[in-house]
């Protein structure tokens, strides 16, 4: 079994799908979200839900664990995560059936309060982003050989994740494949790779060792 892990931490809509399909080509077993327990034991890299949302609780369970955070620009990431916030809405906060129960904890407790008329603000999304970045920077102060922070837009971000990986980045222009562009969600699902961990066992979820 696995001890430690590589938790993708940004929030939705910064670019998990692209760096967990760069993962993926560096050889890592990779979840992009993980809702079963045998997806954390299986899995070197897990992203996205519920990575963002229960990254100090992921951080004491599995020691000596790396932690990478995705920005975005506000400009980009407010249109991108409204969509996606408005389209999930319904199965996020209804009572009977819809999302599944981590999926409904992580985006209530990020988003909160999680209401049709805030996800609709730009004001109200971006105190959300604010105050999930806040809660990383400080809760990683004094360990910052832990924590890789960048903007996969930028050029020098595939450099800065091989070097925080400790791969021989030497002569390599790669950059992140954009996935998921024009409010599309299904990239990952889409992409067929051997290294990919499934995030559920037949769509059911389980109770994780770490909560």
């Amino acid at each position: 079994m696995i001890n430690s892990r590589i938790f993708i931490i940004g929030l939705p809509r910064t670019g998990t799908t692209s760096i967990c399909a760069a993962m993926l080509e560096l050889g890592f077993m990779v979840a992009h979200t993980a809702y079963t327990q045998k997806t954390f034991d299986n899995a070197q890299v897990i992203a996205d839900t519920p990575a963002f949302c229960d990254f100090k609780r992921l951080d004491s369970f599995y020691p000596d664990s790396k932690f990478i955070y995705l920005t975005r620009q506000p400009q980009h990431w407010l249109p991108s995560i409204k969509q996606l916030l408005q389209r999930m809405y319904v199965n996020v906060t209804r009572k009977d059936g819809g999302s599944n129960t981590i999926i409904k904890r992580c985006y209530q407790s990020t988003f909160a309060p999680f209401t049709l008329e805030n996800i609709e603000k730009d004001e109200f999304l971006l105190n959300c982003y604010q105050r999930h970045n806040q809660e990383i920077q400080l809760h990683f102060a004094k360990r910052t050989q832990d924590l890789l922070t960048i903007d996969i837009s930028e050029p020098v971000s595939y450099s800065k994740l091989l070097t925080f990986l400790s791969f021989d980045g030497s002569g390599n222009s790669n950059n992140f494949e954009k996935l998921n562009s024009g409010g599309k969600v299904t990239a990952w699902k889409d992409l067929t790779h051997d290294n990919k961990i499934a995030s559920t066992k037949n769509g059911r979820i389980s109770l994780l060792d770490y909560l």
